[in-house]
């Protein structure tokens, strides 16, 4: 039995805080790009997600950082312990987001990780707002103060910083160093946080125009249409992949199952 994959907007404008089991997911600032004027000009900026542990608060104070003999897969398990922040949109973004983070009882020295999933301005321009926290930018990984360790991530090989949530290898818009955030178990499934791996919803017109390795970035999207309940773009709002399984054809299809069609109920979702 073969599956159909279709998608559909999320309701709600950011903030979108979706609650999770071990992490709780927020639509911070939602991307955009949009033509503008004569010519191939374009304005743009990328989208923010704060993924948030249920064991934190702000009254949990500051962490102090890692011991330097750490490793990676420890570094980044001590680093998931806090608020964790996906891109942090340009540096003309600046404003509005701290603005947005404030506006979750979050303060930039509070942030423990930032994970950059690929190193374009309108995704990266705001890492000098959190030079307290450990920095992943493409598969760059490091600590404050520049202390760099390698990690072993890869397609076949995703990052585990914590229960239920990864770092995934996704390569394509940006060339072969690409990742996303996965996040399971929250009250939409698993969400996932992907750069520009999807440009926005219904893009398929467009995302390839704009890849530097587009094979690779179809398979990269492939992957999370399989995988996630939730994608969350690099320039547009977030939405859900429902999955339907195809009916043999001799099958009477006045009799197909309701629960086959994975993600028509909208769970809580709090503004």
């Amino acid at each position: 039995m073969s599956g159909v994959v279709r998608t559909e907007p999320l309701r709600g404008e950011p903030p979108l805080r979706v609650p999770g089991d071990a992490f709780s997911v927020v639509f911070l600032l939602q991307g955009y790009a949009e033509p503008e004027g004569v010519g191939d000009a374009v304005r743009a900026d990328g989208s923010v997600t704060l993924v948030l542990p249920q064991a934190w608060g702000p009254a949990s104070g500051h962490r102090e950082p890692p011991p330097e003999g750490y490793e990676a897969k420890t570094a980044l398990e001590e680093a998931a312990r806090g608020p964790i922040l996906v891109d942090t949109a340009g540096p003309w973004a600046r404003e509005a987001l701290l603005g947005a983070l404030a506006g979750q009882g979050v303060a930039p020295g509070d942030v423990t990780l930032v994970v950059g999933t690929h190193g374009h301005s309108d995704h990266i321009g705001n890492l000098g707002l959190f030079p307290a926290a450990a920095l992943l930018v493409s598969h760059d990984f490091c600590l404050p103060g520049g202390r760099y360790l390698p990690h072993g991530l890869a397609e076949e090989q995703p990052l585990r910083l914590g229960p239920g949530l990864e770092v995934w290898a996704t390569p394509g818009h940006g060339g072969q160093r690409d990742v996303s955030v996965v996040v399971a178990g929250t009250a939409l499934g698993t969400v996932m946080v992907v750069g520009d791996v999807f440009e926005r919803e219904g893009d398929e017109d467009s995302w390839q125009a704009l890849s530097e390795d587009p094979v690779s970035q179809e398979h990269s999207r492939k992957r999370v249409l399989g995988t996630a309940d939730v994608v969350v773009p690099g320039h547009g709002a977030p939405f859900r992949v429902i999955r339907e399984a195809s009916a043999p054809e001799t099958e009477d299809l006045g009799n197909r199952r309701p629960d086959l069609v994975i993600g028509d109920k909208e769970p809580t979702v709090h503004q």
